[in-house]
Protein backbone atom coordinates (compact mmCIF):
# COMPACT_ATOMS: atom_id res chain seq x y z
CA UNK A 1 0.00 0.00 0.00
CA UNK A 2 2.87 2.42 0.77
CA UNK A 3 4.41 1.87 -2.66
CA UNK A 4 1.02 2.60 -4.34
CA UNK A 5 0.77 5.92 -2.44
CA UNK A 6 4.34 6.80 -3.45
CA UNK A 7 3.62 6.02 -7.10
CA UNK A 8 0.42 8.06 -7.15
CA UNK A 9 2.04 11.07 -5.43
CA UNK A 10 5.25 11.14 -7.50
CA UNK A 11 4.63 12.45 -11.03
CA UNK A 12 7.36 10.37 -12.69
CA UNK A 13 6.15 7.16 -11.09
CA UNK A 14 2.42 7.99 -11.08
CA UNK A 15 0.94 6.20 -14.07
CA UNK A 16 2.75 3.50 -15.96
CA UNK A 17 1.62 5.04 -19.30
CA UNK A 18 3.07 8.51 -18.49
CA UNK A 19 6.67 8.85 -19.86
CA UNK A 20 9.39 10.95 -18.29
CA UNK A 21 9.12 14.75 -18.61
CA UNK A 22 12.15 15.21 -20.93
CA UNK A 23 10.69 12.60 -23.31
CA UNK A 24 7.27 14.30 -23.25
CA UNK A 25 8.82 17.72 -23.89
CA UNK A 26 10.98 16.54 -26.80
CA UNK A 27 8.07 14.66 -28.41
CA UNK A 28 5.83 17.75 -28.05
CA UNK A 29 8.43 19.99 -29.72
CA UNK A 30 8.86 17.47 -32.56
CA UNK A 31 5.07 17.14 -32.99
CA UNK A 32 4.55 20.92 -33.08
CA UNK A 33 7.39 21.27 -35.61
CA UNK A 34 7.45 25.06 -35.50
CA UNK A 35 10.25 26.80 -37.42
CA UNK A 36 11.27 29.19 -34.62
CA UNK A 37 10.66 26.69 -31.83
CA UNK A 38 7.75 26.26 -29.43
CA UNK A 39 6.94 28.35 -26.40
CA UNK A 40 6.10 26.94 -22.99
CA UNK A 41 2.33 27.33 -23.32
CA UNK A 42 2.17 25.51 -26.67
CA UNK A 43 4.33 22.67 -25.27
CA UNK A 44 2.04 22.49 -22.23
CA UNK A 45 -1.13 22.33 -24.37
CA UNK A 46 0.35 19.63 -26.63
CA UNK A 47 1.33 17.44 -23.67
CA UNK A 48 -2.09 17.94 -22.04
CA UNK A 49 -3.87 16.95 -25.26
CA UNK A 50 -1.65 13.88 -25.73
CA UNK A 51 -1.66 12.65 -22.12
CA UNK A 52 -4.94 13.29 -20.35
CA UNK A 53 -4.19 12.21 -16.78
CA UNK A 54 -1.54 14.68 -15.59
CA UNK A 55 -0.78 15.52 -11.95
CA UNK A 56 -1.94 18.85 -10.49
CA UNK A 57 1.67 20.05 -10.23
CA UNK A 58 2.24 19.47 -13.94
CA UNK A 59 2.92 23.11 -14.94
CA UNK A 60 5.46 23.58 -12.14
CA UNK A 61 7.26 20.37 -13.04
CA UNK A 62 7.19 21.27 -16.74
CA UNK A 63 8.88 24.61 -16.00
CA UNK A 64 11.48 22.87 -13.84
CA UNK A 65 12.31 20.30 -16.52
CA UNK A 66 12.41 22.91 -19.30
CA UNK A 67 14.93 24.96 -17.29
CA UNK A 68 16.95 21.84 -16.52
CA UNK A 69 17.03 20.75 -20.15
CA UNK A 70 17.98 24.29 -21.21
CA UNK A 71 20.92 24.45 -18.78
CA UNK A 72 22.15 20.95 -19.72
CA UNK A 73 22.07 21.76 -23.45
CA UNK A 74 19.28 19.35 -24.47
CA UNK A 75 17.17 22.38 -25.51
CA UNK A 76 18.08 25.79 -26.88
CA UNK A 77 16.13 28.79 -25.58
CA UNK A 78 15.88 31.56 -28.17
CA UNK A 79 13.40 34.46 -28.26
CA UNK A 80 11.15 32.87 -25.61
CA UNK A 81 10.94 29.60 -27.59
CA UNK A 82 12.46 26.19 -26.98
CA UNK A 83 14.25 24.43 -29.86
CA UNK A 84 16.09 21.19 -30.26
CA UNK A 85 19.77 22.01 -30.78
CA UNK A 86 21.10 21.75 -34.33
CA UNK A 87 23.81 19.05 -34.46
CA UNK A 88 25.77 21.00 -37.13
CA UNK A 89 25.71 24.32 -35.26
CA UNK A 90 28.87 25.40 -33.41
CA UNK A 91 28.63 25.35 -29.62
CA UNK A 92 27.16 28.50 -28.16
CA UNK A 93 29.47 30.79 -26.27
CA UNK A 94 28.42 31.84 -22.77
CA UNK A 95 27.98 35.40 -21.59
CA UNK A 96 30.95 37.61 -20.84
CA UNK A 97 34.52 37.57 -21.97
CA UNK A 98 35.96 34.19 -22.93
CA UNK A 99 38.74 32.83 -20.73
CA UNK A 100 42.33 33.51 -21.72
CA UNK A 101 43.99 30.70 -23.68
CA UNK A 102 46.56 28.76 -21.71
CA UNK A 103 49.96 29.20 -23.36
CA UNK A 104 52.44 26.35 -23.51
CA UNK A 105 54.75 26.89 -20.55
CA UNK A 106 58.05 25.08 -19.89
CA UNK A 107 57.84 22.24 -17.41
CA UNK A 108 59.66 24.22 -14.70
CA UNK A 109 57.27 27.17 -14.85
CA UNK A 110 54.22 24.92 -14.99
CA UNK A 111 55.35 22.98 -11.91
CA UNK A 112 55.94 26.00 -9.67
CA UNK A 113 52.89 28.21 -9.12
CA UNK A 114 53.68 31.85 -9.75
CA UNK A 115 53.12 34.32 -6.96
CA UNK A 116 50.35 36.85 -7.55
CA UNK A 117 51.35 40.34 -8.63
CA UNK A 118 51.62 42.88 -5.83
CA UNK A 119 48.83 45.39 -5.47
CA UNK A 120 49.13 48.98 -6.57
CA UNK A 121 51.19 50.78 -9.15
CA UNK A 122 54.70 49.44 -9.69
CA UNK A 123 57.56 51.78 -8.64
CA UNK A 124 59.33 53.84 -11.29
CA UNK A 125 62.62 52.40 -12.37
CA UNK A 126 65.78 54.40 -11.67
CA UNK A 127 67.01 53.96 -15.26
CA UNK A 128 64.23 56.17 -16.65
CA UNK A 129 65.11 59.22 -14.52
CA UNK A 130 65.88 61.81 -17.28
CA UNK A 131 62.18 62.62 -17.65
CA UNK A 132 62.22 64.20 -14.17
CA UNK A 133 64.62 66.97 -15.24
CA UNK A 134 63.70 69.97 -17.38
CA UNK A 135 65.75 71.29 -20.25
CA UNK A 136 67.30 73.89 -17.88
CA UNK A 137 68.78 71.12 -15.75
CA UNK A 138 66.73 71.93 -12.64
CA UNK A 139 64.48 69.40 -10.99
CA UNK A 140 60.75 69.98 -10.96
CA UNK A 141 58.90 71.24 -7.91
CA UNK A 142 60.01 73.00 -4.75
CA UNK A 143 63.67 72.59 -3.84
CA UNK A 144 64.48 70.48 -0.82
CA UNK A 145 65.16 72.21 2.51
CA UNK A 146 68.78 72.97 3.23
CA UNK A 147 70.18 72.36 6.68
CA UNK A 148 71.75 75.27 8.60
CA UNK A 149 74.86 75.97 6.50
CA UNK A 150 74.28 73.89 3.38
CA UNK A 151 72.93 75.09 0.10
CA UNK A 152 69.93 73.16 -1.26
CA UNK A 153 71.21 72.77 -4.78
CA UNK A 154 74.82 71.95 -5.54
CA UNK A 155 74.40 73.24 -9.10
CA UNK A 156 74.18 76.91 -8.03
CA UNK A 157 77.05 78.87 -6.40
CA UNK A 158 76.41 80.23 -2.91
CA UNK A 159 75.25 83.87 -2.71
CA UNK A 160 77.97 86.47 -2.03
CA UNK A 161 77.48 87.12 1.71
CA UNK A 162 81.05 88.10 2.56
CA UNK A 163 80.93 91.19 0.36
CA UNK A 164 78.23 92.99 2.37
CA UNK A 165 79.30 91.72 5.75
CA UNK A 166 75.73 90.92 6.79
CA UNK A 167 74.59 87.79 8.49
CA UNK A 168 72.44 85.45 6.46
CA UNK A 169 68.80 86.12 7.06
CA UNK A 170 67.24 83.72 9.55
CA UNK A 171 63.84 82.15 9.54
CA UNK A 172 60.65 84.10 10.08
CA UNK A 173 59.83 87.77 9.79
CA UNK A 174 62.73 90.19 10.10
CA UNK A 175 62.71 92.47 13.16
CA UNK A 176 61.48 96.07 12.83
CA UNK A 177 64.20 98.61 12.29
CA UNK A 178 63.84 101.47 14.83
CA UNK A 179 64.79 105.01 13.72
CA UNK A 180 67.95 106.42 15.29
CA UNK A 181 67.17 108.64 18.26
CA UNK A 182 68.60 112.20 17.90
CA UNK A 183 70.70 113.54 20.74
CA UNK A 184 68.79 115.87 22.98
CA UNK A 185 69.94 119.50 22.64
CA UNK A 186 68.78 120.96 25.93
CA UNK A 187 71.40 119.70 28.24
Amino acid sequence: MASEELQSSHPQLGSPNLPLYPEMILSAIEALNEKNGSNKSSICKKIESTYGNLPPTFSTLLTHHLNRMKSSGQLVFMKNNYLKPDPNAPPRRGRGRPPKAKSALPQEAAAAPSSPRPRGRPPKSKAIAPSTENLSGKKRGRPSKASSGEVASTDLPPPPLAVTGEKPRGRGRPPKVKPAVAATVGA
